[in-house]
C-alpha cells in the first residue's frame, strides 16, 4: 500500500467514524463524509434530515461548508460512506446538488465511495459531474 492509498483510507475511516452521528430519523439512511483540504486538514460532516424534507443537509455539503467556515478553499479528496439497503449494493454517490457544490471549489477532486465494511471505490468529481456549471458559465 502506498502512502497515498493510506491517506485515502484514513479519509474513509474518518467518514466511517462520523456516519453513526447522522440525524436520519425519516429515511434511516445515514451518510458520513470527510473532505481533505489541500493543506491536509480534514473536515467531517453528516446528513441532517428535517421533517420539512427540502431543508435537510447532505453530509458532503455539511463537510464542505464546515471546511469553508474554517477558511479552507481548495480540496483534493472526499470520502463518502453510506450503507446500502441491499447487501452487496454499490456505495451511494453524492447527489447532484452535492456534486455541483464540490465541483465549484475543487474540479479535480478525488471522490472515494465506501460502505461501513466494503472496499472503497475511487472516482473523481469530474467523472460524476461531466460538463459542470462553472463560474466561467456566468
Amino acid at each position: 500500500m502506498t502512502t497515498a492509498d493510506a491517506a485515502l483510507l484514513a479519509l474513509v475511516d474518518a467518514a466511517r467514524e462520523v456516519r453513526p452521528r447522522a440525524y436520519a430519523p425519516y429515511s434511516g439512511y445515514r451518510v458520513g463524509a470527510a473532505i481533505r483540504a489541500k493543506d491536509g486538514r480534514v473536515f467531517a460532516g453528516v446528513n441532517v434530515e428535517n421533517s420539512a424534507f427540502p431543508t435537510g443537509v447532505c453530509a458532503e455539503v455539511n463537510a464542505l461548508t464546515t471546511a469553508v467556515a474554517a477558511g479552507a478553499r481548495s480540496f483534493d479528496a472526499i470520502a463518502v460512506v453510506t450503507e446500502p439497503k441491499k447487501p452487496g449494493a454499490r456505495p451511494g454517490a453524492p447527489c447532484g446538488n452535492c456534486r455541483q457544490a464540490l465541483s465549484e471549489l475543487s474540479p479535480d477532486l478525488v471522490v472515494i465511495l465506501a460502505t461501513p465494511d466494503a472496499v472503497p471505490v475511487v472516482t473523481t468529481i469530474a467523472a460524476l459531474l461531466p460538463d459542470a456549471f462553472t463560474p466561467e458559465d456566468l
